[in-house]
């Protein structure tokens, strides 16, 4: 497990010793970068963080702040021992918490994120209503993208407020793209001008 690109490139990540932590396979990690493009100056959301490598991917390719949930302990431990040895220390918070509490206090913060990367234990039924969750709370910036890692047999539901912009998958793992609505409000300029 490696970071792919930019000031941190090469550097070898500390794994997880626990089977109850799945780091994301650099095939996916490199895919779902590709897809992004550009992350420079965004601010990033890593729920479930597990290893922390999408948020310091996302950090060692330009992004100006990550911020990594995960409420299991060695997984905190991961997290904080791979920001160190990145240097990214400064840019990066870490919150050992659920992703709903998490979501509240970072609504009460009303820090906005770019990117929101949510990869849940699979089959564990976290993805749906950790997405509804994330619609619900104030954190996404207007332009926010959420990228889901989930396993096939637990697809996305319909979710208020978010919209499937792409799919893609890599054998038992598929990453869902997602944005918010945009709702169609009638101008009142136009209203009797006909």
């Amino acid at each position: 497990m490696r970071v792919i690109t930019g000031s941190a490139r090469g550097r070898r990540l500390a794994a997880p010793k626990s089977k109850r932590i799945r780091p994301a396979l650099d095939q996916v990690k490199e895919a779902v970068f590709n897809i992004l493009f550009d992350v420079r100056g965004l601010r990033v959301l890593d729920l479930f963080a597990g290893t922390g490598s999408m948020g310091i991917e996302a950090l060692s390719r330009g992004a100006v702040h990550a911020t990594f949930v995960d409420d299991f302990a060695s997984a905190i431990h991961l997290i904080r021992k791979n920001v160190e040895l990145c240097g990214f220390g400064k840019r990066a918070t870490i919150i050992r918490s659920s992703v709903d509490a998490a979501l509240r206090k970072l609504s009460r913060a009303s820090v906005p994120f770019d990117i929101v990367f949510v990869d849940p234990p699979y089959l564990k039924n976290l993805v749906n209503p950790s997405l509804h969750a994330l619609a619900k709370s104030s954190i996404l910036a207007p332009n926010c993208r959420i990228i889901v890692e989930h396993h096939p047999k637990e697809p996305i539901a319909g979710i208020e407020g978010l919209k499937i912009s792409d799919e893609r998958r890599y054998g038992q793992t598929s990453i869902t793209f997602l944005e918010q609505c945009v709702l169609n409000i009638p101008s009142y300029d136009n209203i009797g001008s006909a």
